[in-house]
Order: structure tokens, then sequence, then C-alpha cells
């Protein structure tokens, strides 16, 4: 399970960098579990930095290595941590779900700056941050629907919230990979700026992010999140009858035609 995940503080502000050379930094277990341990860890800090001397950091900033932002997923692991039913049910509830709520909960504002891929579960992980920019040439989707799978509960939450039903069934069920103009358009970012002008850009943010209050950003987040509408959560049985689709036919077969750099045969069962 190769990538890394590194988190770096440089003052106020702490860079989370994924990093998986030569798979635009694909999402490994390891790289997921690194996110959800991280994040975590900055939250408690902020709880219990009681006295003002501990001055925890202002923000967090995402980022990938390399001059891509997260390729999804790495698949090349799937035949062996979702070989079955019951290990594709804990990879996305036990793995995934808790990394990406790690994210969205952190009391500190979360900036994904983005450039080149951001597909997959890099867009799930930037949808669950505060706060998006992206270079113009970044490139977004989420084309699960070649593998044969659809996109977890806990996965969808962030994307939904954020682009809307109309929005989120059209990147799902068409799987398009779109520019980043198209991405501003469906609400998914929150600007986009040349690619000669994003690190500048990300600075900036960053510095307005950190002048700010942060008590009073960190009761922002708090209250926003509260006062957000938040669906029931799904019933066992409905859990039951999403994750069903592991031992299907397309399941395998997608998973098998990306592996082995093919067209997928999809014939419904």
């Amino acid at each position: 399970m190769g990538g890394t995940v590194t988190f770096a503080r440089d003052g106020q502000v702490v860079t989370v960098t994924l990093s998986h050379p030569g798979k635009l930094n694909a999402i490994s277990v390891g790289m997921w579990q690194a996110l959800a341990t991280g994040f975590d860890a900055l939250s408690a800090e902020v709880a219990n930095a009681a006295d003002p001397a501990a001055r925890p950091p202002r923000c967090v900033v995402v980022r990938g290595a390399d001059g891509n932002f997260a390729a999804g997923a790495d698949i090349a692991e799937f035949p062996a941590v979702r070989g079955d039913e019951a290990a594709v049910r804990r990879y996305h509830t036990a793995i995934i779900a808790p990394a990406l709520r790690a994210i969205a909960e952190c009391p500190l504002p979360t900036l994904a700056a983005i450039e080149g891929v951001c597909v997959g579960g890099g867009l799930e992980i930037a949808c669950n941050c505060d706060l998006r920019v992206a270079a113009a040439g970044s490139r977004f989707g989420v084309p699960i629907n070649r593998l044969g799978f659809p996109m977890a509960p806990g996965e969808l939450q962030g994307l939904l919230a954020l682009a809307g039903r109309a929005v989120t069934l059209e990147i799902l069920l068409e799987g398009r990979v779109f520019d980043a103009a198209e991405a501003a358009s469906k609400g998914l970012l929150t600007r986009v700026v040349p690619e000669a002008a994003l690190h500048d850009e990300v600075a900036a943010t960053l510095q307005r992010l950190c002048a700010g209050a942060p008590l009073a950003a960190r009761i922002n987040k708090a209250t926003i999140r509260r006062l957000s509408p938040a669906p029931a959560p799904l019933t066992a049985a409905e859990l039951d009858a999403h994750f069903a689709y592991a031992g299907s036919r397309d399941h395998a077969e997608g998973v098998a035609a990306f592996l082995a750099h093919r067209p997928p045969d999809f014939t419904g069962e």
C-alpha cells in the first residue's frame, strides 16, 4: 500500500500533502487512514487548547504533490481490500467515510488547493473542505460508473451538500471528466485562477483565513454545520440494499476491465 499523507505546520498554517508518485496521487488505504488520524489530531489539538499560549494553527490547506490533487482511490488495491461484500462495506464505511468525516468536522478553516486531476476520491476530499481554489487546467469528475459501482453514502454526502441533487446526478450518471470552468459553474469551486496564479491565490486566501478571529471562524463552522439540513441516517436495510452490488457481475467486470486497461462489458447483472 503505497503513497503518503504529510501534515506539516508552518506558523499558523498546516499543509496536508497527498503524494503517491506514478499514480497521480491515487489514495491508498494507508493514505485514507492517515487523513483520518491527522485531521482527528488537529481537531483534538484545537479542543484541548484551553491555554491561549498553546496557539493552535489557524487554518489547513490540502494539496497534491507533483502537479495533481488526487486521482481517486487506488484501484490496484481493490482485489485485496474490496474482494467481497463484507470487505466492500468495511472499505467504504470504516476507511473512507471516517477520513471524509474528519475533514468535514475539522474546526479549523480548510482550503483545497487544486491543480491537475481531482476526480473520484480526490473530489470527495475537496468537497469536504470549506473552500476550493483551482487552477484553470484542473479536471474534475467521478467516473465510477465505468467501474461498476455507485458512490457510497458516506462519500455522497459531501458532494450532494455542495452541488445539489441535479448536479450530483449528472456527475454520477454520466461519469464525465470536465474542466475547472464547468466545475465552477456547477458550484463545486470557490475560485478558478490561471495556472501561474494558483500559488499566489492560495497564499492570499490563507492569509485572509489567518487574519480572521479564530474563535469566530470555529463558531461559524459549527453553527453552519448545525443549521445545514441533515438527512436521517440510512437504515440497516437501506445499507444492505446499497452494498448488495458488491457481489454483482458488473462490479467485478468494471474493476477487472480497469485493471486490464480494456472497456468494460456491462450486462446489468
